[in-house]
């Protein structure tokens, strides 16, 4: 009897053991069930960052020595085009893109100058390059526009069409050569670079410009262009080019009407008076 009471109490127990082994298998295998199918953090989307953007800064009518500077200190590289060539003295006459123009940061976006003689004499060694490597320009805010694909069908089968006799081209009259645009220059300037033939002409320039002040509200950026426009038509009347006299006789009264319509311009009145006193007399 007791034998039997001594086994039972031996069963019991291993029976214990077994149900809590299994209990805490049937735990840990839960928990590891529960760690592989949860949520994974690379489900998460990230939004790609901006590149960042410059502002093409003013250069035009600066002396290439400054305006270099400024080109270096904005995160820009440059280039020359045209005859004119790298000396310090000489000044700006153009500059692409234009002033204010927000462009994506390459690395060094190249900016092309166009110069102009200055007062000074030409000393020193031209530089008409960065001294860094530029990269190509990428304007800012430009989304490339997508031409969803036409949907796939099966070509209708027509009926075989008739043949369609075409009459004989015409022969197409040749057409004549165009008279070459000559503008002789008023005076003759030492150094001075010739009319570029692929701009507007002076007297062009400053109708254009009184027309374009007419509705202009006095803006930082309209007011850089006046300037750069009134700067463009006096250099190129005291280098004599075509008509400098005509255009400066326009361009006073745009500076007049810049006093009457934005309260400035009395001194760029007085420059284009003093160039036009210095046009009539070489002109002579």
């Amino acid at each position: 009897m007791s034998m039997a009471v001594r086994l039972a109490s031996l069963l019991s127990r291993s029976v214990v053991v077994a149900l809590v082994w299994l209990l805490a298998t049937a735990a840990f295998t839960f928990a590891a069930d529960t760690t592989i199918i949860g949520p994974s953090s690379a489900d998460s989307t990230s939004v790609p960052a901006k590149a960042p953007e410059l502002v093409v800064p003013s250069v035009t009518g600066q002396a290439y020595v400054f305006a270099k500077g400024i080109l270096e200190d904005g995160g820009f590289a440059w280039h020359l085009s045209g005859s004119v060539r790298g000396y310090a003295a000489n000044r700006v006459m153009t500059q692409i893109p234009a002033a204010g123009t927000r462009v994506v940061d390459t690395g060094a976006p190249t900016i092309v100058l166009r110069l102009v003689r200055g007062a000074y004499p030409q000393k020193g060694s031209p530089v008409d390059t960065s001294s860094y490597r530029g990269t190509k320009i990428k304007l800012a805010n430009l989304a490339a526009a997508t031409v969803p694909a036409a949907p796939v069908t099966k070509p209708a089968v027509k009926p075989a069409a008739k043949p369609v006799v075409k009459p004989k081209p015409k022969p197409k009259p040749v057409p004549k050569p165009a008279a070459q645009s000559t503008r002789p220059p008023a005076f003759s300037v030492p150094g001075a670079p010739a009319e570029p033939l692929d701009e507007i002409t002076l007297p062009t320039r400053a109708l254009r410009l009184e027309a374009w002040l007419a509705k202009r509200p006095k803006t930082s950026a309209n007011v850089q262009n006046w300037l750069y426009q009134h700067a463009w038509i006096v250099t190129g009347a005291k280098f004599g080019w075509w008509h400098g006299a005509q255009a400066l006789e326009t361009l006073i009264r745009v500076d007049e009407r810049v006093q009457r319509q934005w309260g400035l311009g009395s001194k760029s009145e007085a420059v284009a008076r003093a160039t036009l006193a210095e046009v009539r007399r070489d002109a002579k």
